[in-house]
């Protein structure tokens, strides 16, 4: 239906006949003569009507509305000049030029719409169910260009390094580990269910054991979890296995990944190998396992400084086996009240009594806490913080990991007010490698495997998994990629013998009857010559994200749910007529409230 496409016409067309097809941009009357942007997913070219150019197509561009569908042929020319102003738009790349219609025909009328295209819009749940619409914006439609860049630099990247595609089935079997599973029912099997996958990683071993030695797959999982800016029901990974494999050799190969996908969807290089840290390293200084680490304000220990001072809050967290630290969130002693508050609030809501802390202002320790402190400790503490003038200084006491979570997240938080960000371009990305294998949940008594229970130990920490008193101080052969303090790919060197991995079973109470039932198959696969083998899954839509620049993944999906894990714009979940749930045995126990 067209010559070229809105954002083609240069100089270099000046008088040939082109026609654009797209929807009306934006409409301009000057004296009589009628400005159309027409715009399509590449960008927008100026049309524009005058009578003596064509009396019929002037006058019916009169009654053209916003995101009318339009085709209109004319003639390129340059934009002229009016007074002798030059009419050159520096801000579209076809700017120098025009289309000066000759035959305008409007392919489809278009409603008055329930919100403006050109303006950002606060509220989500309009946006979310008029979707077709907002995937019209220029933003939106970059977006969607960038993610499917983003998928081609991965299809090529890990096609060009001898990875074949695999899918893996998206009706599976529900197992105890993970979130909670989206179930299926099988009208075929009456009583019986399949889950959605939360990931391929039971079927992406079984293709190693398959002898497919190196698997990828775009693929997309499901969890039924509450949801935030950076979760959905549904999601994308870029599930990644190899057999024979080491991790510096997996870390390896998803740094040249990222590197491709930056390059080809930015153009930007952002170098490598990249820095690595281990858990215990990453929670010791910034008090996260995915440090953002464009910003200092790391934890400092407090130990020497605090091991016998008359404050008891901190003596004592010392004495019975704790720790004492600080950050110094640097020229933030103007904090207000309010923000203090909500820094206390935090700390609380993470496991800490209360929030110490003391600001440095007209060369003054304004604090309660400082009465306590003997000069020695007052001298020690501003070498250990590097204290001045407008210093805020946090402190948290305690066990060691509530510590580090308190305040990683209040460091985040006085970054956040600070704006210690702001106008930093840089790409800092991270390794965070030894993670626990395995945490004690509280309130059951219960190990958890921290990532899922194919995680392999390891090797020399392999015996303290028969040692029940020391499982907490298992390491795993596993690692996250973190990228600006979001964790945005995890993996490990998975447990290939059996015998390994019944013994990680039993140590998270899974016993050899439910074992069989639930991980049978695997099992099984194991005992006929698995081979050695690990690998990764990137969260793609987060890698999206990023590379994008938004802030929630739901603007670089198409379809996404709401924050109520709703679809505005088809309603679903909706309600089924009775025949299908009679089909497959099910009868609802939610009681509706009746009508008073």
């Amino acid at each position: 239906m067209r010559t070229h496409h809105c954002n083609e016409l240069r100089k270099a067309h000046v008088g040939q006949t082109a026609t654009l097809v797209g929807w009306v941009n934006t409409k301009r009357d000057h004296h009589g003569v009628i400005f159309i942007d027409v715009r399509d997913r590449e960008g927008v070219t100026q049309a524009v009507f005058r009578s003596e150019e064509n009396a019929a197509a002037a006058e019916l561009s009169h009654t053209l509305r916003h995101e009318d569908v339009v085709l209109v042929t004319g003639s390129v020319a340059g934009r002229p000049e009016i007074d002798g102003q030059s009419t050159v738009n520096p801000n579209i790349d076809t700017g120098e030029v025009e289309l000066v219609a000759n035959d305008l025909q409007i392919v489809n009328r278009s409603e008055v719409l329930p919100f403006q295209l050109d303006k950002e819009l606060s509220n989500e749940d309009i946006r979310l169910k008029h979707r077709y619409l907002d995937l019209r914006r220029p933003r939106m439609a970059r977006n969607l260009k960038i993610r499917h860049q983003v998928a081609k630099a991965c299809r090529d990247h890990l096609d060009e390094q001898g990875f074949i595609e695999v899918e893996t089935p998206v009706l599976s079997k529900s197992t105890p580990e993970g979130a909670r599973d989206f179930l299926v029912p099988s009208r075929l099997n009456p009583g019986r269910f399949y889950a959605l996958p939360q990931a391929p990683q039971q079927y992406k071993q079984l293709l190693q054991v398959a002898g497919v030695e190196k698997y990828f797959q775009i693929a997309r999982c499901f969890r039924d979890e509450d949801l935030r800016a950076d979760r959905q029901p549904e999601f994308t990974q870029v599930d990644i296995e190899a057999s024979f494999v080491s991790s510096d050799q997996v870390m390896g190969l998803v740094e040249g990944l990222l590197a491709r996908c930056f390059k080809e969807a930015l153009g930007t290089d952002i170098g490598g190998p990249f820095p690595r840290l281990t858990y215990r390293e990453a929670m010791d200084r910034f008090g996260s396992d995915k440090p953002d680490m464009r910003f200092g304000m790391e934890l400092t220990d407090l130990a020497e400084v605090f091991r016998n001072s008359e404050f008891k809050v901190f003596s004592g967290a010392l004495a019975s086996g704790g720790v004492v630290k600080a950050i110094n969130a640097k020229g933030f002693a103007g904090v207000t009240t309010g923000q203090i508050n909500r820094l206390t609030e935090t700390a609380q809501l993470h496991g800490a009594k209360g929030l110490a802390f003391i600001k440095v202002e007209g060369g003054e320790w304004k604090s309660p806490i400082v009465k306590f402190f003997s000069e020695a400790e007052r001298a020690a503490l501003t070498e250990a913080m590097d204290i001045e003038e407008g210093d805020l200084v946090l402190f948290g006491a305690g066990d060691w990991a509530t510590v580090c979570e308190v305040l990683g997240r209040i460091r985040l938080e006085c970054a956040g007010y600070l704006d210690a960000t702001a106008g930093n371009e840089e790409l800092e990305f991270l390794w965070v490698t030894d993670f626990p294998l395995l945490a004690l949940d509280e309130e059951t008594g219960k190990w958890n495997a921290v990532h899922h229970p194919f995680t392999r130990p390891k090797e020399e920490d392999l015996p303290l998994l028969e040692a029940g008193d020391k499982l907490g101080q298992i390491r795993a052969e596993a690692y996250d990629v973190v990228l600006n303090g979001h964790e945005i790919g995890g993996g490990s060197i998975r447990i290939h013998e059996g015998e390994l991995q019944t013994k990680m079973f039993a140590a998270l109470g899974i016993d050899e009857t439910q074992a069989k039932e639930e991980f049978g198959h695997i099992l099984d696969a194991f005992s006929f010559g698995a081979p050695p083998h690990g690998g990764l899954a990137l969260g793609f839509d987060r890698l999206v994200m990023l590379i994008a620049g938004e802030e929630s993944i739901r603007e670089v999906i198409a379809f996404p749910k709401n924050n109520r894990g709703i679809d505005l714009m088809s309603a679903s979940p909706a309600e089924v007529d009775f025949k299908q749930l009679r089909e497959l045995y099910i009868k609802s126990t939610r009681d509706e409230k009746k009508p008073e």
